[in-house]
């Protein structure tokens, strides 16, 4: 019997080992998510590489303002933002573990929010960035925090990925994992515009905030899957992925045919 290449030893190593099978995904997501934080942290810090197209892309967006476009994106920040979001996710909690009687994915979904949001003001805290100027915002003086990173996106970002991953991972066919895909990115990407077309944030602001929301779906995805492999209670509806490892097969099916004596 041929010895397997390195590759393929390893590979089946890694499918024996189920802990790990739990925690890579995770940790690669967060490692991403660190890694284009760090980018737009850096790019702000030393003013060059992609925070130069902070003041042209504000100054392109507020060029070309519209009264029904600002409408719509003004409605749409007010709704992603600290007043209305968290009445939204509390909302969407509390139906789902009734409606559903399991509580593990509302509590991880609202532990995620509630870590992103301290997540952000502890960055906007040490960061200090400033706004843009008053003169560029659609309500001049209405935002007094820090720029750096922007609230509304990681907030919103952080909702759809997590909650999207929460259902797409107990139901993983490609159409779920697709739609939660597109309705994460969208939905992300539409309330980093309007941040922007509002004169609110600069565009390293929104994207160091999509690189914390990865960050913190790194880190739902580690906690949920280990707790998926130390086992479900009853209440929770079985994973779209198995912590067993798949079933041994032959490397070879036709070897035993061709080594068989013929009459």
């Amino acid at each position: 019997m041929p010895v397997p290449e390195p590759p393929r030893r390893l590979l089946e190593w890694y499918a024996d080992q189920p802990l790990l099978r739990a925690v890579v995904p995770g940790v690669v997501l967060a490692a991403l998510g660190l890694l284009v934080f760090w980018g737009m942290f850096d790019a702000v810090q030393e003013r060059d590489d992609f925070s130069l197209w902070d003041r042209p892309v504000l100054e392109f967006l507020v060029g070309v303002r519209s009264d029904a476009v600002t409408a719509v994106l003004a409605a749409l920040t007010f709704v992603t933002g600290p007043t209305v979001l968290p009445i939204i996710v509390l909302v969407a909690c509390v139906a789902w573990g009734v409606l559903r009687r399991e509580w593990w994915r509302p509590l991880l979904l609202a532990g995620a929010m509630i870590a992103s949001t301290l997540l952000s003001l502890l960055v906007k805290g040490l960061v200090a960035r400033p706004r843009p100027p008053e003169e560029t915002m659609y309500i001049p003086g209405s935002e007094t925090t820090g720029s750096f990173p922007s609230g509304h996106t990681i907030g919103t970002a952080t909702f759809l990925l997590v909650a999207g991953y929460l259902v797409a991972s107990r139901r993983r066919t490609w159409r779920v994992v697709v739609g939660w895909l597109v309705v994460g990115v969208l939905g992300a990407t539409a309330v980093a515009l309007s941040r922007l077309y509002l004169g609110y944030h600069f565009l390293t602001d929104v994207v160091a905030a999509a690189g914390l929301a990865v960050v913190v779906l790194g880190v739902v995805t580690v906690v949920d899957r280990v707790h998926v492999v130390r086992g479900l209670p009853p209440t929770e509806p079985e994973p779209g992925w198995s912590p067993e490892p798949p079933p041994a097969t032959d490397p070879q099916p036709h070897a035993s045919a061709q080594a068989s004596p013929t009459s």
